[in-house]
């Protein structure tokens, strides 16, 4: 198989470059056009410029500015006179198709930044980016009469570039600043073969049916306003009382495990994120208000109201590890383009917890928390994988306290036969982490829960205790969140199940259909002793049909619709379609209770 690219001391460097820098490609690990992390970085960057060259075709005003490989594909952020909607990608795939066909050697040349300045001198868009570049040397891809300023790696060839989707339009602010122009975006994605690509599209359909902003919407869980404002969500009934067994079922869990609960302020002064560091390495995330000529600000987290719970008295070795909990609900000022439903809001609620313990108990209480983390994933039917995020460049506190509290992460996992990924530099600012990846039930990763230790924040703090020796020593601190926040968690629920919750967390266990009149009391009787018990019920008594109301209470994807008519009121029983288990029964209401209660009690974190 033809290679596409090399890798030589961890950089994937593209063919016609090793040529030029004379790299022995027979001694350098050789990228094939696979669907390897390597492979896909190549052939999804190449893509970009292919689309961008068919929209260049198509559209011969388009200037481009910049298209990198993301997550999920890629992009392309360009300005084009017409309006381009998703009705024109299928035009922009057939070109791309068409240009691919004519096996476009793609070639890499270098000027002087002075040089590409002069070059572009007539795009404002180019000029943009030859700002960031901080180098006296740009490179440039070409292939037929399109090139770009670009750093690479690119496939040598367009002829590799066959499978490939554009997923959706959207726009963009001009390097993500909201003062600037909004530029056209478009998102792809690529991959090495066509079944690969189509499994990816079938996935992209179903994703589509199970999107939490569409489900959100018809089971009346959750909506926005623009009278409100962006990314602020406001909890409708039905999405709060789901919500609420979810903080219930967590509670109890929380408390079990010798957490304490405690309530920290949403607004403190900012002389205390000045200390912590977060004024200086997360101000721009943060909202600010003045109170009586002094600045505040409005908590992005809810450490430091935890820190002043610790300091509130002395403390003792014997009170080691101390664990606090919040569900505190915090603001971060994020863009207006990378709001998404319950996804990514402006405010949300962690299910939060700080441990305060000495560097001894680290590893214990790390594995503690994910053997929480493992009770909650399954009860969800999530399989997950972990990551260990390393210092970032933005970071407070010295190169020895951080590698002190890698290597505690790193043991903790590793003596326990854990496995786990490592993101190079992406550790908070004060300290390495542990991230949970949850993958769905299509496949999706989806970044939640959280581990991370902390040296610094108590050494800035001066929080202390006195060990068995009545010396005074300094606690680690570990930041720890299982869900991450509890509206992504939701909205992450909602499209895994397809808005078929399991029966504990249902925001509606069971819909009542009484055939007639008649039959309304006894609807009533039984709702009333279900809410005893903590399960959400409706009765469907509108002055409708019996088969246009099971129909409409099937809709709300509830876990159980039950029938009521003269032989169940007349023999205490329920007729019961259970939407889960997709069959129909009729047994006692003592049965039935007793089957509720089982149903109740499968589920404990």
């Amino acid at each position: 198989m033809e290679p596409i690219a090399i890798k030589k001391d961890n950089e994937i460097i593209d063919l016609q470059t090793a040529e030029a820098k004379n790299i022995d490609i027979d001694s350098a690990k050789k990228i094939h056009p696979e669907n390897t992390p390597d492979a896909l970085e190549v052939i999804r960057h190449s893509t970009a410029h292919l689309m961008a060259q068919a929209i260049k075709e198509l559209y011969p005003d388009a200037r481009f500015f910049v298209g990198p490989v993301v997550e999920e594909g890629f992009y392309y952020d360009f300005r084009v006179n017409e309006k381009i909607g998703e009705e024109d990608l299928k035009k922009i795939e057939k070109k791309m198709a068409e240009i691919a066909s004519r096996k476009l050697p793609i070639e890499r040349y270098e000027i002087s930044k002075k040089e590409a300045i002069e070059k572009f001198k007539e795009d404002d868009l180019k000029q943009e980016v030859l700002k960031n570049i901080p180098s006296d040397t740009v490179s440039i891809y070409k292939q037929g009469d399109f090139e770009d300023l670009c750093r690479g790696p690119h496939v040598p060839n367009t002829k590799f570039l066959k499978h490939f989707k554009l997923i959706r339009v959207a726009g963009a602010y001009l390097g993500g600043d909201e003062t600037k122009e909004m530029l056209t975006r478009i998102y792809g994605i690529a991959f090495a073969d066509k079944k690969t690509l189509k499994e990816y599209i079938t996935m992209l359909e179903e994703a589509k049916k199970r999107d939490h902003r569409k489900l959100g919407t018809e089971l009346e869980l959750f909506m926005f306003s623009e009278e409100v404002g962006a990314g602020l969500p406001i909890w409708l009934p039905k999405g709060a009382r789901l919500r609420s067994k979810l903080e219930h079922l967590l509670f109890k869990a929380h408390r079990n495990r010798g957490y304490e609960p405690v309530r920290g302020p949403e607004l403190l002064k900012s002389e205390l994120w000045k200390k912590s560091g977060h004024y200086q390495n997360y101000g721009e995330n943060m909202y600010f208000t003045e109170i009586d000529e002094q600045e505040y600000g409005i908590k992005p987290m809810n450490c430091l109201g935890h820190i002043m719970v610790y300091k509130s008295k002395k403390r003792s070795y014997r009170e080691l590890p101390l664990k606090f909990f919040e569900y505190g609900v915090v603001h971060r000022h994020e863009k207006s383009g990378v709001l998404h439903g319950l996804l990514r809001v402006r405010e949300f609620t962690q299910d939060d917890a700080h441990i305060y313990c000495t560097p001894e108990q680290i590893k214990q209480n790390v594995l503690e928390v994910l053997e929480f983390v493992d009770k909650i994933m399954k009860s969800f039917d999530f399989s997950y994988e972990m990551e260990i995020s390393t210092k970032p460049e933005k970071s407070i506190g010295s190169n020895e306290i951080w590698e002190k509290a890698t290597k505690a992460l790193k043991e903790a996992l590793d003596e326990n036969g854990l496995e786990y990924g490592i993101d190079e530099g992406g550790g908070a600012f004060y300290g390495p982490k542990i991230d949970i990846k949850i993958t769905d039930a299509i496949g999706r990763k989806w970044q939640c829960g959280t581990i991370q230790v902390d040296f610094n924040l108590p050494e800035r703090f001066e929080l202390t205790y006195i060990d068995e020796n009545n010396e005074s020593k300094q606690p680690v601190m570990i930041h720890r969140a299982i869900l991450g926040s509890f509206e992504r968690f939701i909205a992450i629920l909602t499209e895994h199940f397809g808005g078929e919750f399991p029966f504990f967390i249902a925001p509606t266990q069971i819909i009542f259909i009484p055939i007639a009149q008649s039959h309304q009391k006894y609807a009533k009787e039984l709702a009333s002793k279900l809410i005893e018990i903590g399960v959400d019920t409706e009765i469907y008594d509108r002055n409708e049909s019996l088969n246009k109301r099971i129909r409409t209470a099937e809709k709300q994807r509830v876990p159980m619709i039950i029938v009521l008519g003269d032989k169940e009121v007349e023999e205490k029983s329920v007729a019961v379609r259970d939407r889960r288990e997709r069959i129909q029964y009729n047994i006692s209401e003592d049965q039935f209770f007793d089957k509720i209660k089982e149903k109740l009690s499968e589920v404990r974190f």
